[in-house]
């Protein structure tokens, strides 16, 4: 009798092992959750600078006029009166020209 018990239980421990290894919410699943968490991390700590990064642009923008002027001559072409506008087109590459 005490010989199919010790069985029994041996082969219970064998299951709760398995399924503590292999099973559905075993080792491997924490271990992926937790990389996945990590991950998670890095993404939302990249983002946290980018909005630092943001929020600095928008207050210099906000409190300096140099800042807006500046922004305004690069990405939308300012130009004050009085001032003369140059464009410098480069000639294009020989190795394009013989393409065409």
């Amino acid at each position: 009798m005490l010989r199919w018990i010790g069985l029994l239980l041996i082969a219970f421990l064998l299951i709760l092992q398995w399924k503590l290894w292999v099973g559905a919410d075993g080792i491997r699943e924490v271990h992926a959750l937790r990389a996945s968490v990590a991950a998670q991390r890095e993404e939302n700590d990249q983002l946290t600078r980018r909005n630092q990064a943001l929020e600095a642009d928008v207050k210099d923008l906000k409190h300096n006029g140099q800042a807006v002027e500046s922004r305004a001559r690069s990405e939308l072409g300012l130009i004050k009166p009085g001032e003369t506008f140059y464009q410098v087109v480069e000639p294009a590459s020989a190795s394009s020209s013989d393409a065409h």
